[in-house]
């Protein structure tokens, strides 16, 4: 199996780590084989659009989700190190409003399946960060929503010392209460 797969606190978010092939010039390993992701983690999905960001240490993305078009999203990143968040947002799950944090790093090459119905973002804890991430639909700007990062309902804890940089869309963002859910 290419995939080592471990369920998170919210058991339809998984953490992938890959079988990966070193030796003195390097390593190598697929990052993503739809057959094989298949197999590993029963998820019939079809990927539409990868996105590609860079940050820089501090910078706080998120939570977003999309009340339309609600996208799965595989993430990971290539370059520096993230905590990782997601929070499940489907108000008939026995875990609506629950949260976990996963540390992504180019060096532990993990992966995050995070399903559609749950807001995601991250916090970058290295000086700078790529992050990658594959998602099942497109983005529609008009169905983008964004949960309240630092929302005392939810309760994140993010490995901050300081206030984070965010966009505005995020600093005006809505907290659980406020915040339009999936059914």
């Amino acid at each position: 199996m290419p995939y080592t797969v471990t369920p998170t606190a919210l058991p339809e978010v998984l953490i992938l780590e890959p079988r990966v092939f070193g030796d003195a010039r390097g390593f190598f390993f697929e990052s993503f084989n739809q057959r094989d992701f298949a197999q590993a983690t029963g998820l019939d999905v079809e990927f539409v659009q990868d996105n590609h960001s860079r940050s820089v240490k501090g910078v706080l993305r998120g939570l977003h989700y999309q009340i339309q078009h609600p996208q799965g999203k595989l993430v990971r990143v290539t370059q520096g190190e993230v905590f990782d968040v997601v929070v499940d947002l489907r108000r008939n799950s026995p875990n609506f409003g629950k949260w976990d944090g996963v540390l992504l790093s180019a060096d532990n090459k993990r992966q995050l399946w995070v399903p559609p119905g749950f807001a995601h973002g991250f916090v970058v804890t290295s000086d700078t960060a790529e992050f990658l991430y594959k998602t099942t639909d497109y983005w529609y700007p008009e169905h983008e929503r964004s949960l309240l990062w630092n929302d005392p309902a939810v309760g994140v804890r993010w490995p901050l010392t300081a206030e984070p940089q965010l966009a505005a869309k995020d600093a005006a963002a809505k907290t659980l209460a406020e915040a339009e859910v999936f059914g």
